[in-house]
């Protein structure tokens, strides 16, 4: 063993980043914990949405479902580019009132949208693949 950790595997991290986001976004009534601060909410998020995409399914059903949705929203606005979108989601999460779920929801998709972006989101989401495949060992 080369980490506290252990060899989780990156469906074991994908499956405990789904608890902690689900358990971490609501408001606790009896729980020890207190829900999760936006930052986290974010860095965890980010972490889930490369977790989801190496896992394969189920997880990476909430990929293609993003995907569904980039590739609808292209139909609908063309020339609208990823680091459109990409920009777009920042905004929001920057700007927008939201639940801690829909933060979650929201940075999830933005890690999809900037692997496929290029650029600088390409690189910021291969950091954050390799940061949660070196938590899976």
């Amino acid at each position: 063993m080369n980490s506290f950790l252990g060899s989780l595997g990156i469906v074991s991290v994908a499956g405990i980043l789904s608890v902690v986001l689900w358990f971490g976004t609501k408001d606790n009534e009896g729980g020890k914990l207190k829900p999760l601060n936006w930052g986290w909410i974010v860095f965890l998020s980010l972490l889930a949405g490369a977790a989801f995409k190496a896992a394969g399914p189920p997880f990476s059903w909430l990929a293609d479902l993003i995907n569904d949705g980039i590739r609808m929203w292209g139909t609908a606005v063309p020339g609208y580019s990823m680091p459109g979108i990409a920009l777009t989601l920042i905004a929001l999460l920057l700007w927008v009132k939201m639940t801690r779920r829909q933060v979650a929801m929201t940075s999830i998709a933005f890690f999809y949208v900037a692997s496929g972006a290029g650029a600088g989101y390409s690189v910021l989401a291969d950091r954050i693949r390799d940061i949660a495949m070196g938590l899976a060992g």
